[in-house]
């Protein structure tokens, strides 16, 4: 039997300090997943339905027979792991600014989603999505999946604020092929005043909310899943 608790890893990033622990839940029996930022939970392999569902719902929405993908935001790697689930995908690109979290991938430390660092189609990279998109456009995704920041208002650091305004996510769309999808989760109910700015952006933009079952409260949770799609050119 697995103990109670274990620390996994535990360091100092410039975002602050990030550890990943390992908890048995008697109420569902098995080991939990979690990732904290100093007192601030990140994310747990408890609640992954809205995180599966930001790849599936995204990749869906693309009627073509490859795709190239760049997800922001690795975490315990499970909106990388559906999206690897879609045998269109031939190239996925993760971009993720803590370095510690890629090595607990490089380490196999997350049952779940081993796998994803040695898989051929996708490649890790330990860089800022953030600063990523607003530098000059070299490749184009067909899709784009973001997880990093909690919702559009409640970012992680103040220099991610920026990107949910028209300037940010018009630097985006350079970086995303005719048609394209951009899709972001968000932990809150769909905000109205955001909706507007991705329609002052894109051709067509909707908000989802996805619904799960929450075992601690015995009751359900939901988060938001926006899908955005990028204004194809017209031909002259």
């Amino acid at each position: 039997m697995s103990a109670r608790f274990e620390e996994l890893d535990w360091r100092r990033t410039q975002m602050g300090e990030i550890s990943l622990r390992r908890r048995r839940y008697p109420t569902v029996d098995k080991d939990v997943y979690e990732v904290k930022l100093d007192d601030e939970f990140l994310m747990s392999s408890l609640f992954t339905t809205a995180e599966r569902e930001l790849a599936r719902r995204a990749l869906a929405e693309l009627d073509r027979a490859r795709l190239r993908v760049l997800v922001g935001g690795l975490g315990l790697g499970y909106t990388a792991h559906a999206a690897l689930a879609d045998p269109r995908v031939t190239e996925l690109t993760v971009v993720e600014a803590a370095e510690p979290v890629l090595d607990w991938h490089h380490r196999r430390l997350l049952p779940d989603t081993q796998g994803l660092a040695s898989d051929p189609r996708c490649r890790l990279v330990h860089d800022d999505f953030f600063r990523l998109v607003r530098s000059d456009v070299g490749i184009r995704y067909d899709a784009i999946l973001l997880d990093i920041d909690h919702t559009p208002r409640h970012v992680l650091h103040p220099s991610h604020a920026d990107f949910y305004s028209v300037p940010g996510l018009t630097d985006l769309t350079r970086h995303l092929s005719e048609s394209g999808v951009f899709a972001l989760w968000s932990d809150d109910p769909p905000d109205d005043d955001f909706q507007k700015t991705l329609a002052q952006v894109f051709s067509r933009a909707s908000a989802h909310v996805i619904t799960f079952a929450n075992p601690l409260t015995r009751g359900e949770s939901s988060s938001t899943v926006y899908l955005a799609h990028r204004v194809a050119a017209t031909a002259s």
